[in-house]
């Protein structure tokens, strides 16, 4: 990398670049210096790059504006065209609606603006336009309310500059700066207060006021900057470094930023199914974070609230920018310019993110390895911050969403797979004393089988060995259960016919060979039931031995499967063979049935039916391997429908350009077919023959290249169809089963059609909420835990069909939240099959939660 470079890419870094010097000021003069140098032969290769630095390591950007307004001091031409850049950038973000892209540009505009390189008063007219979108989308007259989203995210954007030039707007242009606070203030008196109820991690058990009275995120951040201007604009977090170099600023000349312009209003569409649009909106306009408030307040008190949000934007951005580089991503976090300790607030924002509805921006993984690195990185204070964290969510367990509890689980046991799976276990031992479907219970008792999938039982047990009595709570050790093993007393005739086919497989049989035995010498004899169980059985055996077995007798035999599973009915019972096979093992039961499921010897509407049979409907609340296995099963169809939508959208594209390619063949060649040509002194049609053939080889191939894809895109279209109805088909038979299960639970136990309604309703809202709530320790300010000596019993008495209703609602919302773009879809026919007039309002509620859909649309 040359000098420029480097220096531009680790400005603000303690770093051998700058001689280990941390001072901003020394850095800045020194990457000024180097830059300037090379502006007359590398200009055109400094602008992009400075630029994409000022994008991707936004926490650095005051010192970016510092280093172009000294710049503008001596090439305005260079300056010139970074400002159009900027600008361009900005148009096409607010076009695409690139979110991340116009926030972190207008952060930019406002440092340029504090460093003199543009006007005050062009950066207001930016504001303007933005407030003027936000304000018109929400009218109800000119605009599109459902679009809020997008109106909240312009004013978001607005407010979240003024930490970085909030005290030199109202210095230079105190009225217009005024007059876009004065907006500001009427765009939130219009506006709907947002309440996703379906999207919070913590469930609300009391929804009386719905919500209403806790202030969402943009009317919060309101009160920050409200907070801010009377605090005279003063930011701990935002360094300054311009005003080291004010006296020279002052004489770079302030450009004119152009003017920009925002989308049209989306049209409000007639036909739409009420809340689809607002649906949309949510999706391409998210809310970028949502506090957890894990932690006791003392824990950030010497942190302004301004301040909180300043550094949870520095986190965010730098683990937005830096996924692709976790050590790097990890070493930035530790080091942001801040003048206060910030781990606590480290800790939650990842959290927040690893739980983020309806799906964090990363998979889970890339939060695990930083959560780990940063405990190395800060391995005398993040690890217990971590632990606090864990300790506290765990407190609240009862109150997290059903999506966040899978999540936490699957991220906790990955963590202490990283640590020798150290834990205090012996803090958690009073959970044996808790009812069996009592939340805390079984998150240790899935933290503890994921644990054992990451390692070996022998190894969990020892791990446990301070808690010795969780033991109980450990999946069994036994590995497969063969029926037709050497001492399991089963029918001597069946017992020798999965001798005798394992002998056939062995010899490396081929499956037609043994379709064939079955049908003259099994099947004659014995009756269906008996073959199909003795050949699952045996095949399931024989690929027990490692995940390489088990595809490789899928591949061999999964015809021979087919034949005797051929249809729902017996690939029903065909998934409680493997059930019942691997009875002591969930994770091969998930692997073999989606497997079978790719190889299509299972559909996915069996595995529902499976999954919602009784033996498994028992065990909704207390263990997560039916669900699992579900998940798995709407995971792989939904994937398989984006997959060719992927390749059809490439092959759209291919299309388009072959067309392009055979039109251009095609012109040429008659181009060429119409000159006239000497050939032995007579005039000829045509150039030279081989020119011809050329031309004419080229126009064929180009059309036999335009028919494959043509002929490709229809197979692929035609395959979507298919999917597409098999996926319809899937979530309605999903909602049905979920209807007919929950059905009588919920008119029995929550009989008003609210979460008060059982019998012991006030008393189960008051445990769940004392349960939820982060009471804190006014002598060691640390969260209040359970009595081990107790129990906990006298904090959860909720009933087993309570807690078996809360937890498949919540299931119901979790499904119905991941897929809502799906779902939508076929939202019609949801209402005229599932969501009855008769339905249970909490079934009811559920679903509307996870499409935010309002309730009133019923």
């Amino acid at each position: 990398m040359s000098g420029w470079r480097s220096l531009l890419l680790r400005i603000g870094d303690k770093c051998p670049e700058y001689a280990g010097n941390p001072d901003f000021k020394d850095q800045i003069e020194t990457c000024f210096g180097s830059v300037r140098r090379e502006l007359e032969h590398s200009g055109d290769d400094i602008l992009p790059f400075l630029l994409q630095c000022a994008e991707q390591l936004p926490h650095k950007i005051p010192l970016y504006g510092t280093l172009v307004g000294l710049l503008n001091l001596e090439n305005e031409e260079f300056v010139r065209k970074l400002v159009e850049s900027t600008q361009s950038n900005l148009q096409d973000a607010l076009d695409s609606g690139n979110c991340n892209s116009i926030r972190i540009l207008l952060r930019f505009l406002t440092v340029l603006m504090c460093s003199k390189v543009i006007q005050s008063s062009s950066l207001v007219v930016v504001f303007e336009t933005l407030l003027s979108s936000a304000a018109t989308t929400v009218d109800e007259e000119k605009g599109n309310p459902a679009w809020q989203a997008r109106a909240d995210f312009y004013i978001t954007c607005i407010l979240s500059c003024l930490p970085w030039g909030g005290a030199e707007l109202v210095e230079q242009v105190p009225e217009e700066i005024e007059r876009v606070m004065v907006g500001i203030e009427a765009y939130l008196s219009i506006r709907r207060h947002v309440s996703d109820s379906g999207f919070s991690v913590f469930e609300v058990i009391d929804d009386v006021d719905n919500g209403q009275n806790e202030k969402d995120f943009l009317e919060d951040l309101w009160g920050r900057i409200q907070d801010l201007s009377n605090r005279e604009w003063k930011v701990d977090s935002v360094p300054r470094p311009h005003l080291s170099f004010e006296a020279q600023l002052v004489a770079g000349k302030s450009l004119d930023f152009g003017p920009i312009s925002c989308p049209e209003q989306p049209e409000i569409l007639s036909d739409s199914t009420p809340g689809r649009q607002k649906h949309e909106a949510d999706l391409k306009y998210p809310q970028r974070i949502r506090r957890l408030n894990i932690f006791p307040a003392s824990k950030f008190e010497d942190i302004q609230p301004i301040d909180r949000f300043v550094v949870e934007e520095y986190l965010l951005d730098v683990l937005l920018f830096l996924n692709g580089c976790r050590k790097e991503c990890a070493s930035y976090m530790v080091g942001l310019p801040v003048p206060f300790r910030y781990e606590y607030l480290m800790a939650e924002t990842i959290f927040s993110q690893l739980l983020l509805l309806p799906q964090p921006p990363f998979k889970p993984i890339y939060y695990t390895l930083v959560i780990i690195d940063l405990c190395k990185a800060l391995p005398g204070a993040f690890p217990a911050v971590v632990a606090g964290a864990v300790r506290a969510l765990f407190d609240r367990i009862a109150d997290l969403d059903m999506e966040c509890r899978t999540r936490l689980i699957l991220w906790f046991s990955h963590h202490l797979s990283n640590f020798q799976f150290i834990w205090p276990w012996e803090e958690w031992a009073y959970v044996l004393d808790l009812p069996k479907w009592a939340p805390q219970r079984v998150f240790v008792q899935e933290v503890l089988e994921r644990e054992v999938r990451l390692s070996y039982w022998d190894k969990i047990k020892q791990s446990i060995e301070n808690a010795p009595t969780l033991e109980e709570l450990l999946p069994p050790k036994g590995g497969p259960s063969f029926k037709y093993g050497a001492d399991d007393g089963t029918d001597q005739a069946d017992h020798a016919l999965s001798v005798e086919l394992s002998g056939m497989v062995k010899g490396r049989q081929t499956a037609r060979e043994i379709i064939s035995w079955m049908d003259n010498n099994v099947l004659p004899v014995h009756s269906l039931e008996i073959t199909r169980t003795v050949v699952l059985q045996t095949l399931l055996d024989i690929g027990s031995k490692s995940f390489t077995h088990l595809i490789t007798v899928l591949e061999r035999y999964g015809q021979v499967i087919a034949k005797i599973c051929t249809d729902e009915d017996q690939q029903v019972t065909l998934i409680s063979e493997i059930s019942s096979y691997w009875k002591n093992n969930g994770q091969m039961t998930s692997i073999a049935i989606d497997r079978m499921m790719g190889y299509r010897l299972i559909s996915n509407l069996a595995i529902v039916r499976w999954v919602f049979s009784s033996a498994n409907v028992d065990q909704f609340h207390t263990s997560d391997r039916p669900w699992e296995v579900l998940r798995n099963a709407v995971s792989k169809t939904y994937n398989r429908i984006c997959d060719l939508r992927k390749d059809i959208s490439t092959l759209k594209r291919s299309l388009t350009l072959v067309e392009e390619t055979v039109s251009k063949t095609q012109s040429e060649l008659d181009s060429a077919e119409s000159k006239l040509t000497l050939l032995d002194g007579e005039p000829v049609v045509g150039e030279n023959p081989a020119k011809m053939r050329r031309l004419k080889a080229n126009a064929e191939k180009a059309k036999e290249e335009e028919v494959s894809i043509c002929e490709s895109l229809e197979a692929k279209e035609a395959l979507l169809a298919r999917a597409l109805d098999e996926n319809e088909a899937l979530f309605l038979s999903l909602y049905r089963n979920f209807s007919t299960v929950l059905a009588e639970p919920l008119h029995e136990v929550f009989a008003d059609g609210t979460l008060r309604s059982s019998g012991q309703a006030d008393e189960m809202t008051i445990d769940l909420e004392d349960s939820s709530a982060m009471e804190v320790d006014k002598d060691n300010e640390e969260p209040k835990k359970s009595n081990p000596q107790n129990g906990g019993k006298s904090e959860y008495n909720l009933g087993e069909k309570e807690q078996w209703c809360l937890s498949t609602l919540g299931y119901l919302k979790a499904f119905t939240r991941q897929y809502s773009s799906e779902i939508w879809a076929h939202v019609g026919k949801l209402d005229a099959t599932v969501l009855t007039e008769d339905v249970h309002p909490l079934f009811r509620k559920a679903i509307y939660c996870g499409l935010r859909r309002p309730m009133n649309d019923f």
